[in-house]
């Protein structure tokens, strides 16, 4: 049998990245969480953790940390007369962790959520290495050894503040304005702006741009006229109501779908969750 509290350590210091901040998370001390660690090692015969800034888990780790999170699910599904809530790690999109998730997990009582937010176009990949236990993700799969439930489409729409649009496309979004003018981008990994560029006007365009990591953020930034984005349409529709944003082609929005993928084996323990991310979407987003 595996000591659960070593594995819990073992986690701790793979997501935290740092004994010291593992330990603080556990109530104990490093030198506690380092012994912890180093018993799991024995106890497996392998290296379970590389040191490092940041602490990683190994391949073998990661397995081990896939074994406690399911069983921490399946236990905590359990009618047990005392139950203490499961933390839940899951992989969302910032844009629909800004406009229709939170609700979803506010309806789910008894759980902690442990959230990683990366693009959908890449948070599969989070669930395909088991550091989650789901991801809402835009790929349908098939994943192997999960289920997939689609949820809507999150409409995005190209916008600016109409200050910045005289200022920068005075004759329109034509291919030599949007070569220069200023963009936003959340991270490398985004490509919303380039493929709204290749559907609109034939090809993509290298542009000048903003980072903003953050979905406020980049609506903050188009109202202030520091930069064009794609802004999902939950957000923009205020703004477009008013005035103080506007299209820069009307009438050409992207849409993305979005699905929820679960590991199998911990279907009935999300189910709950599952059963809240439907609601939400289903009043949020655009159903097919």
């Amino acid at each position: 049998m595996l000591d659960y509290p070593n594995l819990a350590a073992l986690a701790a210091v793979h997501r935290r990245g740092a004994f010291d901040l593992a330990a603080a998370q556990l109530g104990i001390t490093p030198s506690a969480v380092s012994q912890r660690v180093k018993a799991l090692e024995d106890r497996i015969g392998s290296l379970l953790i590389r040191r490092g800034q940041p602490c990683i888990a190994t391949e073998t780790g990661l397995r081990l940390i896939r074994h406690f999170d399911e069983v921490m699910l399946l236990e905590a599904a359990l009618p047990l007369p005392d139950p203490q809530p499961a933390t839940l790690r899951i992989a969302v999109n910032a844009d629909s962790l800004a406009t229709w998730v939170i609700p979803a997990l506010a309806a789910v009582e008894g759980m902690l959520f442990d959230i990683v937010i990366d693009d959908q176009d890449v948070s599969q990949d989070w669930l395909r290495t088991g550091e989650v236990a789901g991801a809402i993700t835009s790929h349908p799969g098939p994943l192997q050894g999960c289920d997939t439930l689609p949820l809507g489409i999150l409409r995005y729409i190209a916008a600016a503040s109409p200050g910045y649009i005289a200022r920068h496309l005075p004759a329109g979004p034509t291919r030599p304005a949007m070569a220069r003018a200023p963009g936003m981008t959340f991270s490398d990994k985004d490509r919303l702006q380039s493929l709204w560029l290749r559907q609109n006007l034939g090809s993509e365009i290298a542009f000048p741009t903003h980072r903003i990591a953050s979905s406020q953020g980049f609506v903050d930034g188009a109202l202030a006229g520091l930069g064009w984005g794609m802004l999902p349409l939950l957000q923009a529709a205020p703004h477009l109501a008013t005035g103080r944003l506007r299209e820069l082609i009307p009438d050409t929005p992207l849409d993305t779908p979005l699905h929820w993928q679960f590991a199998r084996r911990t279907a009935p323990a999300l189910a709950p969750l599952s059963r809240a991310l439907q609601q939400a979407a289903r009043q949020a987003l655009i159903t097919a």
